[in-house]
């Protein structure tokens, strides 16, 4: 098409991509997802022809619009555009990309801007549960400068808090999709959970790694991958989620004892690239499997009593902090601290 879309381009969190108005894209989901191909420049290693980062955290997308649900703000549908297939996703959700969709929200005039601070509650349709984004908005503006820091992004920006509500199930249809704490695959130990984002957690030492490589040596080690791989396959089936051989969960997510003062360690794959960092969601559902007695992760990590328990999740790139709030010993919301960056406003050429 020769005519252009309009666009905003951000950073949420530690990922970045393009954010669309839904009015600005085609209605039907096979001709919107041919224009983000052409619009990130996959299929290709380099998205040479696209605005895509050559990378599964610059390849996304998040279409936005107003909401008629009671009590919600606007509606938010996150796409992965893969780098190297002709694939676009809604199989997953994004917190990171969610950290962008309230400051983008009120950049359109989709939601008031208040003293202070304002609240954007978010409908997340990839797995209808809400999310509740506090943006910075000092004199009833936007102000994207501040004194917070993430690890995973340099530098210092506002402050976005992030409440995530009734997140447990959000894809496989129960926290626990098996029913177990714990699950045999493969002959490795494994913990199939969602609290946000379908996860395999596995014991890195069982792979035969510390968990302390840096992605560049976990993504050389084919023979790691492989059977990561096996075990993802033969886990999608037992997570509700069927073949999931193009989707991109579950993740994959190699713990190990913290090394850092943190909770635990993890080095998380997406689902075949390691992640540079980890993902918010996989952040948040690490953290809860770390909660449930006998699951993967919970011997190894370092908790505080009460009710409200702050979890350290240490990744490649630093660490991020999942505050957990319990009633006995179900998590029943969790919160965590993310940045945004307006980048580009303007018009791409599919």
């Amino acid at each position: 098409m020769s005519e252009g879309l309009r666009v905003m381009w951000m950073r949420g969190g530690t990922s970045k991509g393009g954010y669309f108005l839904a009015g600005d894209l085609p209605s039907d989901p096979q001709a919107r997802d041919r224009i983000l191909l052409r619009v990130m420049g996959s299929p290709d290693p380099r998205q040479i022809d696209g605005l895509g980062g050559a990378d599964p955290l610059t390849s996304k997308v998040a279409v936005v619009s107003k909401s008629t649900r009671a009590g919600v703000d606007v509606d938010y549908l996150f796409l992965q555009v893969f780098v190297e297939q002709p694939v676009v996703t809604d199989a997953q959700n994004c917190g990171n990309i969610l950290a962008g969709v309230g400051p983008f929200a009120i950049e359109r005039g989709l939601v008031a801007a208040r003293n202070d601070e304002t609240p954007v509650r978010i409908f997340m349709e990839n797995t209808g549960q809400i999310a509740v984004a506090t943006v910075q908005t000092p004199n009833g503006a936007i102000d994207y400068h501040g004194a917070a820091r993430i690890d995973g992004v340099p530098g210092t920006s506002a402050p976005v808090a992030i409440e995530f509500q009734n997140t447990a199930g959000s894809s496989c249809g129960a926290l626990l999709p098996t029913g177990r704490s714990r699950d045999v695959i493969g002959g490795k130990d494994v913990t199939l959970i969602d609290n946000g984002m379908p996860c395999v957690a596995l014991l890195a030492a069982d792979m035969g790694i510390s968990g302390q490589e840096s992605p560049q040596e976990l993504e050389a080690n084919a023979a790691l991958r492989s059977r990561l791989e096996r075990i993802r396959l033969h886990a999608g089936p037992m997570m509700n989620l069927g073949d999931v051989t193009e989707k991109s969960v579950p993740k994959m997510v190699l713990l190990s004892p913290a090394v850092a003062g943190g909770t635990i360690s993890t080095r998380c794959f997406i689902p075949h690239k390691c992640h540079k960092t980890i993902g918010v969601l996989a952040a948040v559902t690490v953290a809860t499997s770390c909660l449930i007695e006998g699951a993967i992760g919970a011997d190894l990590s370092r908790n505080k009593d009460g009710e409200t328990r702050s979890l350290s999740i240490e990744h490649p790139g630093g660490e991020m902090t999942v505050v957990a709030h319990l009633d006995g010993n179900k998590v029943t919301r969790t919160e965590v601290l993310r940045t945004a960056r307006k980048l580009m406003d303007g018009v791409v050429f599919p």
